[in-house]
């Protein structure tokens, strides 16, 4: 019989889930809004079954509540089966975690140590792991890290100009987005060996973005440094920022530690560049100046790092787009390879409008891709190796 497998993404306002029977998803959707206006939307890909509503609000004061309640739906899809294991998105696993992992005690610890490193994502990756535990004790519980792919880097890609005692003690460049740069090349792999074995760029554009140069199949350069706070803009996040900034606000504006983390990860980045909205939907159909300026600022540091990355390669070959805006957004895609007929890229408009896979034109020398990212799936094959 198929494993049954639960994947769970555990945000630090949301729970996203897909149950698996083998391959086959049998069940998907999240329960949203915890701890403020808990909402459920679900859908089943076996049956007529679609939900989505408010729940109570003590329904979504935790993770913990939100699991237990989506219990029962679980079980209504199991049909008498249960959870053989739960695989967990964990966005941070240090320099000691090169591949996915089964939870103990010991990794636990392991993971509460890290909660500096990722404040914005790892008590909740934690969170949601002790949740799964109360809910499914006899399932085997599988940690896939987001920093894993990242962590053969170079050296020089991994440290950062400060005395070597902090690169020892663990201060160095880790990288995110690993599960969903893994996907792209895994479907490389299957599609074009040629693609994989090249010079690749792949830009993970969302609400969190982030680029990886990748060699071989292997990550040799990265957006994101030592926190998810690094690189390109984003929803909410500032991107890369002057450290003499952090400076200035915590000695000349007075700002906490607290005020200044609060302000880099969650008031930053189109928000905060917009005054209007994180959404890229929404400030590509406003007619403000300030959403503009917003989309022209994460365009231009696309394009910047498009070229650093390309340094880093000595050239390129295939470059990627995948993630929310980057495998919908077709006018920023459009932006993003304007006038880049120096690097021997050329897009295909009607392609692009089109939203098809491959968007570069005939006699582009580097093929333009848009592949849908499924970090899901490759937590859902991580834990069933390790079953």
């Amino acid at each position: 019989m198929a494993p049954v497998i639960l994947v769970l993404n555990s945000g630090s306002s949301s729970i996203k889930f897909n149950l698996y029977a083998g391959t086959r998803t049998e069940l998907s959707g999240q329960v949203s809004g915890l701890g403020a206006t808990p909402r459920l939307s679900l859908k089943s890909h076996v049956a007529a079954l679609s939900i989505d509503r408010e729940l109570a609000a003590d329904v979504g004061r935790s993770h913990r509540d939100a699991l237990t309640a989506l219990l029962p739906l679980l079980e209504a899809a199991l049909k008498g089966r249960h959870v053989d294991a739960v695989g967990h998105r964990v966005v941070h696993g240090g320099t000691r975690h090169t591949q996915p992992v089964r939870i103990d005690a010991e990794i636990l610890d392991e993971l509460k140590k890290l909660e500096p490193l990722a404040p914005l994502h790892q008590p909740h990756n934690i969170a949601g792991i002790l949740a799964a535990q109360d809910a499914f004790p006899e399932a085997v519980q599988t940690a896939c890290f987001d920093t894993a792919f990242h962590r053969k880097h170079p050296w020089v890609n991994d440290t950062f100009a400060l005395p070597r005692s902090y690169y020892e003690e663990g201060v160095r460049r880790y990288g995110f987005h690993g599960l969903s740069y893994e996907y792209i090349c895994d479907y490389l792999k299957r599609t074009d060996k040629d693609a994989y074995s090249g010079k690749v760029i792949v830009a993970h554009l969302g609400n969190g973005a982030s680029m990886c140069a990748i060699r071989n199949g292997q990550s040799v350069g990265s957006t994101m440094g030592f926190t998810a706070l690094d690189g390109l803009p984003m929803g909410t996040r500032c991107g890369q920022l002057d450290p003499g900034v952090v400076l200035y606000l915590l000695t000349t504006k007075g700002m906490s530690p607290d005020e200044v983390s609060d302000l880099l990860y969650t008031n930053s980045g189109l928000k905060g560049l917009s005054g209007i909205s994180q959404d890229m939907r929404e400030l590509s159909q406003s007619s403000e100046p300030r959403a503009k300026e917003a989309i022209d600022y994460f365009v231009f540091r696309i394009r910047r790092e498009l070229g650093a990355m390309a340094a880093v390669l000595s050239g390129l070959d295939t470059f990627v787009f995948t993630g929310g805006i980057g495998e919908n957004a077709a006018n920023i895609r459009s932006r993003v390879c304007a006038d880049q007929d120096w690097l021997g890229m050329a897009l295909d408009e009607s392609k692009n409008d089109e939203n098809q896979i491959d968007i570069s034109t005939d006699d582009s020398r580097i093929n333009v891709l848009v592949i849908p990212t499924n970090e899901e799936e490759m937590i859902r094959r991580h834990t069933e190796r390790l079953m």
